[in-house]
């Protein structure tokens, strides 16, 4: 058990392990090693310069690629100055614009891309935002005559922070911070009219970093792999701000197409990534050992790899700890189910492959898989100090996901009605149906607003079919869907929109023409449906080489897709 001390707010965590690993790496830039105390101090600096400039209890959204400079915005207005709400930088400009207004911000760290969009919605007299701060142009020392002047640069604000606290400026070093007081507000997946804003407190986010502590045995001498967009509250919590707490290293992902070379060069113990991601690592891995002719290899040596501890598997595994890494201590998945699959595969290999579950609303992590607390296709038990519950269980014990804890929202933003959906007699209602069996261990169903209900009452869960499919060769991705049949008016068949690699299909089939393909695919589910339930066939099938609609976290957004193919179709 880890024995890091009890934090109330991120504040409190930042200063206390500012000091507990003060020469520690808390950082690595380009080379260049930033340390627990200098990051410490660049948050009291800012900090001290935003309340300065008059954004003392403001809201300050951030928007921008993971980064160094990122980071230190978000905790230089959480820790003391006022509400930090970071956005998608993958949102269209109409939409940026709306949760702007929505969220009523005040101010706004950016990146250089968003430097004209933001200008001109500052400009606008329906909205509050005044103040725009540049992460990009952080050299204070670049030719500023020509700015913009309500554009403000990073750089700058540094230099002014220090000079105001060498000066004695304590204003946000000793500022107080009430933990059960919204500091964070994060908007749910979705478009921005049906996306929720949820405002969490300090309470939220420090007591799910402490209850993480206890399950993952990580420490400061461990180094994340940031990759996963950090306006999403898994990466903010799990990827920032926990390895803070626990003193270890962060490095900069160079974009997902990298990641096995960034593995790699930077010796990373800690990768937090979607399934889709381990998905596409470990069928390139087994790729590669078919095209050089060595699957059967490969096999033979799971087979026996079956019996084989951890330490024995990365010895027989060697060749792929080294073409992927051998100093990683964990994986975690997250966002989605992981292919069982691919779970099992990745541990056979001789990695730590464990599943983490959670939402926007929970801070996120409800429950976490680790080394001696696992089962394959799980999510783990609930993190200390959260409960859950089966809400309505039906006779195989399935039902709804319900959980208690310190670590669950204070609610929506302006939305009391979808907040008391959401609640019932304090329990926060999750939406995923799931079962717990006889250990405590969750079992995630399937997500109950996606499950697709038939005439005859059989439910299908999309994902579980999508899974199958996936696995066809040539398929990208693949999106299940129920439609209502002409001659059935009121009877719904299964539908699949398949993305194909049209590559793959030419070197694994030897085909070219889209009739060829179309073909193919069809003798394809028809296997896939010979070999189910003749309620889970799959009756219709949509093509295309376009990749299908999703969130910044890879999750397939269903209505946009419907009504894409719908659009389509008509």
């Amino acid at each position: 058990m880890n024995n890091n001390p009890k934090i109330l707010t991120i504040k409190e965590m930042l200063n206390k392990n500012g000091e507990k690993f003060a020469n520690r790496p808390a950082y690595e830039l380009d080379d260049k090693i930033i340390t627990h105390k200098e990051f410490s101090d660049k948050v009291n600096y800012l900090g001290t310069s935003l309340i300065n400039m008059g954004l003392k209890g403001k809201r300050i959204a951030v928007i921008g690629q993971n980064s160094f400079y990122w980071e230190m915005a978000y905790l230089s207005i959480v820790c003391g100055t006022g509400i930090v709400v970071p956005l998608d930088k993958s949102l269209p400009e109409n939409e940026l614009e709306n949760l702007i207004k929505r969220s009523e911000i005040n101010a706004i760290f950016f990146d250089e891309k968003y430097k004209e969009t933001l200008n001109v919605i500052s400009k606008k007299s329906d909205n509050n935002l005044q103040v725009l701060i540049s992460m990009e142009d952080v050299n204070s020392n670049k030719e500023t005559e020509n700015k913009d002047e309500n554009i403000f640069i990073l750089g700058e604000l540094l230099e002014n922070g220090k000079k105001l606290v060498d000066n004695g400026n304590r204003a946000f070093i000793d500022s107080i911070i009430d933990e059960n007081e919204m500091n964070i507000l994060l908007f749910t997946s979705g478009t921005t009219s049906k996306s929720k804003a949820v405002m969490l407190s300090h309470k939220n986010i420090c007591s799910n970093i402490m209850s993480i502590d206890q399950r993952l045995k990580i420490n400061e001498y461990d180094t994340f792999l940031s990759v996963l967009p950090l306006h999403h509250v898994f990466e903010c919590t799990v990827g920032f701000l926990y390895p803070l707490y626990v003193g270890a290293k962060i490095v900069f992902g160079r974009g997902l197409k990298h990641i096995t070379e960034d593995l790699r060069k930077n010796n990373i113990s800690i990768l937090l990534c979607v399934p889709a991601i381990y998905e596409q690592i470990y069928k390139n891995t087994r790729r590669k050992f078919e095209k050089e002719g060595n699957l059967q290899l490969l096999e033979n040596l799971e087979e026996k790899a079956q019996t084989c501890s951890m330490e024995e598997r990365k010895e027989l595994f060697k060749e792929i700890h080294k073409m992927l890494s051998d100093s990683i201590k964990i994986f975690v998945s997250g966002a989605a189910p992981l292919d069982p699959e691919v779970e099992k595969g990745f541990r056979i290999w001789g990695y730590n492959m464990v599943q983490g579950y959670g939402l926007t609303e929970t801070s996120p992590v409800i429950a976490v898989g680790a080394e001696d607390n696992y089962k394959l296709s799980s999510i783990g038990t609930p993190l200390n100090g959260i409960n859950a519950k089966i809400i309505n269980p039906d006779k195989d014990g399935m039902g709804e996901l319900a959980v208690k804890g310190d670590n669950v929202m204070l609610g929506y933003l302006n939305d009391k009605e979808a907040t008391d959906k959401v609640f019932s007699d304090g329990w926060f209602l999750t939406g995923d149906l799931a079962k717990i069996d006889e250990d405590g261990y969750i079992f995630i169903c399937g997500r109950q607003k996606n499950v697709i209900v038939l005439k005859n009452g059989k439910n299908i869960f999309p994902e579980e079919m999508e899974k199958i499919i996936n696995k066809i060769a040539g398929v990208k991705e693949s999106f299940v869907y129920g439609k209502i049949t002409n001659r059935f008016k009121d009877d719904i068949k299964l539908n699949v929109e398949i993305v194909y690699d049209k590559e793959e299909v030419q070197n694994v089939y030897k085909i070219n023409t889209l009739d060829e393909i179309q073909k193919k695919f069809h003798e394809k589910i028809k296997e896939v449906n010979s070999m189910m339930p003749g309620y889970k066939a799959i009756r219709g099938i949509v093509f295309s080489e376009e990749p299908l609609i999703k969130t910044s976290t890879n999750k397939i957004k269903r209505n946009e897709n419907f009504a894409r193919i719908n659009d389509v179709s008509a």
